[in-house]
């Protein structure tokens, strides 16, 4: 059996895109379960749920010696620690390669310039992928909305957009009307600690020599998690010590006015800041125009 699976913190399409080529790995007659490696977002379990599937169990362990396929991601901070211990067969991917992962043997591995993973998995699919069941579809689609915001974000490509035109016109889905229902469910934090937020859709990221933790909380509805902007500034600390990094850095990405919100709970954040965006800070949130994109906008643009 294969195990399939996605980042820690797993989002749309992180846990979605293990569902896909799990699904796909079994039409080609070979063994293949997802699994997530924690427990999936709002909107990544709305989606799961609307096209009928369960959410795939933790993955808490790996033995060694023990068949793996990656997706979503090619960090070893963002896989389990004992990622060493499997026998990684293949990686599929559309963020930068960072390095660091071993394997016993030559495997494929698949990165591309496109918005979702999942838009990946369908060229992969080629023909294959006319015959594949509406489900299937509806959660290619719902990746691609994701990771794009509904073609907000600069990642998006005309391979995306068309890819997802194609799939709502034959699942009969009207694209802002799903993809609204998709944001609505991503902003009902309600029912999260400070904590979970600030871990909720992060990626560990060191530069020169300084260890982060990005977050960015993607809403349609900011007012709702900046009202708890205090207490969230109160666990940082917190979350920097329990994770070992030296900064928590969270962006709340306003959907609907394509911006983003960071909160800044320190005079090195503050630094970061003001070097990275060529911003002047005076309180403890300044709004960044125009940013949505943590893989294009935030990451590449960090300077400490």
């Amino acid at each position: 059996m294969i195990k399939v699976f996605g980042h820690k913190a797993p989002d749309t399409d992180a846990t979605a895109s293990a569902i896909i080529w799990a699904w796909y790995m079994k039409q080609k007659g070979i063994n293949a379960v997802p699994y997530v490696l924690g427990k999936p977002n709002t909107e990544a379990a709305f989606v799961i749920n609307y096209w009928g599937f369960d959410i795939p169990d933790i993955l808490k362990d790996i033995e060694k010696g023990e068949d793996v396929i990656i997706v979503d991601t090619n960090n070893p901070a963002e896989l389990p620690n004992n990622i060493s211990n499997a026998n990684i067969i293949e990686i599929i991917d559309h963020h930068l390669l960072i390095g660091g992962l071993k394997t016993n043997k030559p495997i494929s591995i698949t990165i591309k310039p496109l918005a979702s993973t999942a838009s990946i998995m369908a060229e992969m699919m080629g023909d294959d992928l006319i015959h594949a069941p509406k489900e299937i579809k509806g959660l290619i689609l719902s990746c691609i909305l994701s990771d794009t915001l509904e073609f907000r974000s600069p990642t998006t490509t005309n391979t995306d957009i068309e890819l997802a035109k194609k799939l709502s016109s034959e699942l009969d889905i009207k694209i802002s009307e799903y993809a609204r229902k998709m944001f609505d469910a991503k902003s009902n934090v309600s029912d999260f600690s400070d904590k979970e937020l600030l871990r909720m859709d992060s990626k560990e990221y060191e530069l020169n020599n300084v260890k982060m933790r990005v977050s960015v909380l993607e809403t349609t509805s900011p007012a709702i998690i900046l009202a708890r902007k205090d207490t969230l500034i109160d666990e940082m600390s917190v979350v920097s010590k329990e994770d070992n990094v030296d900064q928590v850095l969270l962006f709340v990405v306003d959907i609907l006015n394509e911006q983003a919100n960071l909160l800044i709970p320190n005079n090195q954040v503050k630094e970061i800041a003001e070097k990275s965006f060529n911003v002047s800070v005076k309180n403890d949130v300044i709004i960044l125009p125009g940013v949505v994109s943590r893989k294009k906008q935030i990451i590449p643009n960090l300077v400490v």
